[in-house]
């Protein structure tokens, strides 16, 4: 009943001697997350308030068996972080830090290509949570109840609207992943639509957009072929309607140029391969509960 996290989760956190990762790794730690170790360059046999400290990605795996990290490190320097975690063999690098350049993250791509073995959800993003099991991230974990459907959002506050209403209808979630709004991202729609399928106990899936891009496209094209939305329903909504063209919104990645990546478009898109499209976020709740 859930991808990618859960109670096998051994995470580390990259930056955790900084305010943000400090606070952030005891939270995961608190919702009952193995917060197994953090990283820091010079600071090696220090500890967070238990946890212990190491120098390097590679040292902290070694001794400590994590499979996972979360990263809360400046801009110019979380590339290097998120390829630091890839070369080490982290299964999954959730990476939190906005502002990333974006020729630092096609370096970055070109890195994953390289090590398959290793999943980057972000940058930009809240994280991702399997409710009752574990989380990586910066979500509000008590607004998560396990449950069985999953939600994939380019937006964190959008994400938790969504929880909070589903959570309200007694509808629990299996995993929520926040895919991050930056226009080059390591994670898309479709990967975590493709790792939902293979997961029999999600029995439908949120799915939260915006305008930028055609990620929103590729996947309601991907859904039309390989899934039964029939049965497993898809309910979505996309943000940014009344944006001006060419203002980026909010995230790096929600801008309208050239015609493209309109909300009007997504929205048809969705709408043709049978996903249930919402007008408003305060519906995605309650269209979930008609759909299923």
């Amino acid at each position: 009943m859930a991808i990618w996290v859960n109670n096998d989760t051994r995470l580390l956190v990259q930056g955790i001697t900084g305010k943000e990762g400090e606070f952030h790794a005891i939270g995961c730690r608190d919702y009952g997350t193995q917060v197994v170790a953090g990283v820091t360059p010079g600071k090696g046999g220090q500890d967070v308030q238990g946890i212990p400290v190491f120098d390097s990605v590679e040292e902290a795996r070694e001794q400590t068996g994590a499979n996972a990290s979360m990263i809360f490190v400046p801009p110019p320097f979380a590339a290097d972080a998120v390829m630091e975690a890839a070369d080490a063999g982290i299964e999954l690098i959730c990476c939190i830090t906005e502002g990333i350049p974006v020729n630092d993250m096609l370096t970055v791509k070109a890195v994953l290509r390289d090590n398959p073995g290793s999943r980057l959800v972000g940058p930009n993003c809240p994280g991702v949570i399997s409710p009752g099991q574990a989380k990586i991230g910066i979500m509000p974990g008590h607004i998560h109840h396990a449950g069985k459907i999953g939600v994939i959002s380019r937006s964190g506050t959008l994400t938790y609207e969504a929880v909070w209403q589903l959570s309200n209808l007694k509808l629990g979630q299996s995993t929520c992943v926040g895919i991050g709004g930056d226009p080059v991202n390591g994670t898309s729609f479709i990967d975590a639509f493709t790792a939902f399928k293979e997961d029999g106990d999600t029995t439908g899936v949120v799915m939260i957009g915006e305008i930028g891009g055609n990620a929103e496209e590729d996947a309601a094209a991907w859904l039309a072929e390989n899934w039964d939305l029939k049965n497993r329903p898809v309910v979505g909504f996309i943000a940014g309607r009344t944006a001006p063209p060419g203002r980026r919104m909010g995230h790096a990645g929600a801008i309208v140029s050239g015609g493209q990546g309109t909300a009007e478009a997504k929205m048809k898109a969705m709408k043709q391969a049978g996903i249930h499209v919402v007008e408003s976020p305060a519906e995605l709740g309650t269209t979930m509960q008609k759909a299923l």
